[in-house]
């Protein structure tokens, strides 16, 4: 691991565990091993730390939308799993990006903004697709895309890897209450996927 990616992943589980404002650069430094000002060798400020962990987590998430094929149904089914893969495996930088994101100061939160916006209009057009070939019966295709962005988002707060349902066993369960919510009939899931 280069060491501005090991810097960028220590600021992740800090500004996740401590919050952003609670971490300090001192804190930082001391977990890297690294003196305070060879810390600024690699960094100019603690927000670009914070804006490198949100770029990262967006990757991840961009990285889901582009490996998403078949028909709607199969695409909602892979990026239900796909988005709880990638906050179970980045559970920390997930948390900044869900949540830390707000500490950002202009023009670094418009950023953030709209990395935000781009992802939830890539959900969407999944969504709207899903409508417009009659697969989906849903009212409001941007309530949907809320409505199944919150749903996937807030497991940040409660999700363990060690916890009582393994990620795949998540995966399914979300998938099939999703496409419910869409719906889909148990049937229909099948016939599509």
């Amino acid at each position: 691991m280069e060491r501005r990616d090991e810097i960028l992943h220590v600021a992740g589980q800090l500004f996740s565990q401590k919050g952003y404002h609670a971490t300090s650069m001192r804190e930082l430094a001391k977990r890297l091993n690294l003196q305070g000002g060879s810390l600024y060798a690699h960094i100019t400020s603690k927000e670009e730390l914070l804006l490198g962990v949100v770029r990262q987590a967006a990757a991840r998430f961009f990285a889901v939308l582009e490996g998403l094929e078949g028909d709607p149904v199969a695409k909602v089914r892979t990026l239900v799993k796909g988005h709880l893969r990638v906050i179970a495996e980045e559970l920390p930088r997930a948390t900044v990006f869900f949540h830390e994101w707000k500490h950002l100061s202009p023009p670094l939160l418009e950023e953030a903004r709209a990395l935000r916006r781009r992802y939830e209009a890539g959900v969407q057009a999944v969504l709207q697709e899903g409508v417009d070939k009659g697969v989906f019966q849903v009212e409001d295709v941007r309530l949907a895309t809320l409505f199944l962005l919150s749903a996937l988002n807030w497991t940040y707060q409660w999700y363990r890897p060690d916890g009582p349902m393994p990620l795949e066993e998540l995966s399914e369960a979300y998938a099939r209450l999703v496409l419910r919510a869409l719906g889909v009939r148990e049937g229909g899931e099948d016939d599509a996927a």
